[in-house]
């Protein structure tokens, strides 16, 4: 095999990382529209023989919370979330992100900026599709899926025109129904941040989106009861292959 990059697949170097929607900076849109690169050299940094019991997908609410709740990662559970990212981006990294690192649970949680329209327009179905494809891809390598739902909002500071409340909503219905039918674990974040308009609640969040550290406290007891049933599932299906063992 030769040596040399092929065309079109020399090594490329990688943006630093920056607060605020870098990945959607045009200079990253059009170099690496998903923003592969972005994990890349601390993925490889992982070792292969010690496999990270969780991975977190998603965008700017899964990346902050390594800010906003720290404690959550302190055993080794790996942040996987960028700014700004949409349903297809995930998609597209979910395999060295998340599938290669080969963890016991992801944690999903995607929605607000395809609502937003961040990487153009898009439909419901697309979304749904960006999801059950990760979903599908996790199942089938044995990683368990606690699927989060998208936190409320009514405003997007950034997309003026949307209103996202009403398909919020609806998109989380419909990830609580997937997330029951694949055998999935549902994380209601939505319920614990939502105020009667579906709403974040200022005292979570003062810009209507992204939780602060109250709104990640508040997420934080929702997923400690998710996590605990994830990974009652790993036992589980540890506990089934290893009679399948005995059994031949």
């Amino acid at each position: 095999m030769n040596s040399y990059p092929a065309p079109g697949m020399m090594e490329q170097s990688c943006p630093a990382s920056r607060d605020g929607l870098w990945a959607l900076d045009p200079k990253v849109l059009q170099n690496d529209w998903a923003w592969l690169c972005r994990y890349r050299a601390e993925n490889a940094q992982v070792d292969p023989a010690n496999p990270p019991e969780v991975v977190f997908m998603g965008d700017s609410i899964t990346e902050n919370w390594l800010r906003g709740d720290p404690s959550l990662f302190a055993k080794g559970w790996l942040n996987r979330g960028i700014s700004g990212q949409t349903s297809p981006q995930m998609l597209v990294r979910f395999w060295p992100d998340v599938i290669a690192l080969k963890p016991d649970v992801v944690h999903i949680m995607a929605g607000t900026n395809d609502l937003a329209g961040n990487t153009g327009p898009t439909t419901p179905e697309a979304y749904k599709n960006n999801v059950r494809a990760m979903v599908q891809l996790a199942k089938a390598h044995g990683i368990v899926v606690v699927l989060g739902s998208i936190p409320p909002a009514d405003r997007f500071e950034w997309a003026t025109q949307h209103k996202p409340a009403p398909w919020i909503a609806q998109f989380n219905a419909w990830l609580k129904a997937y997330a029951a039918e694949q055998g999935m674990v549902y994380a209601d974040y939505f319920t614990v941040l939502a105020g009667p308009s579906g709403e974040l609640r200022p005292e979570f969040g003062p810009d209507g989106v992204h939780p602060n550290a109250a709104g990640y406290a508040a997420m934080r007891s929702v997923a400690d009861v998710a996590f605990a049933d994830a990974f009652a599932k790993v036992a589980a299906a540890h506990a089934e292959e290893t009679g399948r063992a005995k059994r031949k």
